[in-house]
This record gives C-alpha cells, structure tokens and sequence, in this order.
C-alpha cells in the first residue's frame, strides 16, 4: 500500500459542488426567461445605485417649497422636469428613488454576507464536529429564533442608536440561523462520504477539510439561501426606517420615503407609492432569481 506524504494533502481534490458546472448553471438560468427578466432588473438597479449622481436629474435633498406635491409628468399640472413629481419638501422622486436604491442594495448585500459568513461558520463547525459543539451552537440557534427578528432588530437599533452601518450589523447578526442550518445539514451528510475519510487518513487538519473539501460542496445552497436573504434584508431596512429606527432622515432610503409619504396617500399617491413599487420590485427580482438558482442547484434540472 502507498502511503501518501503529507506534502500530498494540498492536491486532495474535493468532490464537485452540486448544481454542475459554472457553464451549466448560466446554461440553465438562461433557460429560464422569467430569471432573465429578473436579472436584467437587477442588473438596472446596480447601474442605478452605482451611478446615481450621474444618472439622477437633482440633488435628492434639495427643497423648492415652491414646487411641492407637483405629480408626475403625465398629470395634469405635472411638469417634464419632474418625470415623478416632487414630494412635500420639492424635493424630486426620481432622484429620491434613484439615491434609495444605493442604500437598499448596501444594506441587503452587506448583511447577506455578514450574515452568510457568520452561519456558514457556525454550521461547519456544527455539522462536522457534531457532539457538544453540535448541541451547543444548535441550541444557541433555538434561542435565536425563539426572538421574531424584526423585533430583535428593532430592539438592538434602538439600544445601539439608528445609523447605517449599525443597521447592516443587526439585520446580519439576526440573520445567521438559516444559513448555519442548511450548511450543518450538507456537512453532517458529506462528513462519511470517501472523499473526507480519505483526506482524514493521510494526514489533513479538521480546518482544512473544512475549507477546502467541505464548503466547496455547500456553496450551491449558500448561494440561493443568500439571495434570498437580500431581499428580507432590504425590506427589514425598510421597516426599520419607515418606523424611524433604521438609517438616517438625512439619508434617502425608500423606507423613508414611505413613512414620509403615508400622510399624502389620498391627495399626493406618487410620494408613497412609487419607492413602494421600486421596494416591491427590487425584492421580486431577487426571490425569482433566488428559486431560479435553487433550480439549477438541483441536477436534475440540466435534464429538464
């Protein structure tokens, strides 16, 4: 019998991760127009957040009393240079729209992956060390979720004070369960498989094995448990700022702009309702694209 150095451990190959190659899977999304769809919104979105300076017509905090509550260009008394009207202060939706978009997709992105990284941890070490360590995070999971999570949230932004980056802490430290759960669940069924045995028999540490054998393996659920976790992110910020908790006023969040505009729904609709139609639509777009990807996750689906 050969005998492998432990020099060989670095070229332990992990099993491929399911779902196929990286080919495949944009095979498959392609395939599927509705994900396509979904894409190309958010694709639009991101080029808005990223250049909205450039893109939005006005500063978004910028007040003319004089122009306030004017609708949208295809009203009567709306004007071309306010596609979708002002809001109480004058201030111009689109621009608004356009700047809240920065926000959202900051605060759902940077909390998915606070929140993916800190589950995915969590879930490795569950699920391959098993025992106490298993008991003990898995418990400390329960406590987490016996809390609704909004609430939690709520509760920990009012003591710590509203803020941004304090925002994207909470909505990641309360959102870590689902991901430590569906990574302890793959990691406890590929722990037996030959290819962790073997990397264990000639020699390679427990966290190289994790790193390098069983998170490539898990990737294909983080990915969709992830996106999907985007869009309650960014509906949780919403929350918070529409309750006056989340980001600053000074900062333009379309959670904001819905507690701004709940006051003016039967007169002046267009203050509340379109960053309502941008939040709804933002978030569309990631569950579809989140279920697209949890399709091509599955094999079977290339054959379909």
């Amino acid at each position: 019998m050969t005998v492998m150095s432990p020099a060989a451990t670095d070229r332990t190959p992990a099993e491929a991760p399911p779902g196929g190659s990286g080919s495949a899977v944009l095979r498959a999304l392609l395939r599927n127009k509705l994900a396509v769809a979904a894409l190309a919104v958010l694709a639009l979105l991101l080029l808005a957040a990223l250049f909205a300076p450039l893109i939005a017509p006005y500063d978004p905090n910028a007040q003319n009393l004089l122009l306030r509550l004017r609708p949208p260009a295809w009203q009567d008394g709306g004007s071309g240079a306010h596609l979708l009207g002002t809001d109480q202060l004058g201030r111009d939706m689109l621009s608004r729209v356009i700047f809240g978009a920065r926000v959202s997709l900051l605060v759902g992105a940077g909390a998915a992956l606070l929140a993916g990284v800190i589950g995915t941890v969590v879930g490795l070490s569950s699920g391959y060390f098993g025992g106490w360590a298993d008991r003990t995070l898995m418990r400390l999971a329960d406590v987490q979720l016996a809390f609704p999570s909004l609430l939690l949230a709520l509760a920990i932004v009012g003591f710590l004070g509203s803020g941004l980056w304090y925002v994207i802490l909470v909505l990641g430290f309360t959102g870590w369960v689902s991901y430590a759960r569906v990574v302890r669940s793959e990691v406890m069924s590929l722990r037996t498989r030959d290819f962790v045995t073997e990397a264990r028999a000639i020699g390679v540490t427990d966290v190289t094995i994790m790193r390098r054998h069983l998170l490539p393996n898990v990737m294909a659920p983080l990915a969709t448990i992830g996106t999907l976790h985007v869009a309650a992110a960014i509906v949780a910020e919403a929350s918070l700022s529409y309750l006056g908790l989340g980001v600053p006023k000074e900062t333009v969040t379309w959670g904001g702009m819905l507690s701004d505009g709940q006051l003016y729904l039967g007169t002046s609709w267009w203050v509340a309702v379109f960053p309502g139609i941008a939040l709804m639509l933002t978030s569309l777009a990631i569950n579809i694209t989140g279920d697209a990807l949890r399709d091509v996750a599955d094999p079977k689906a290339y054959r379909r």
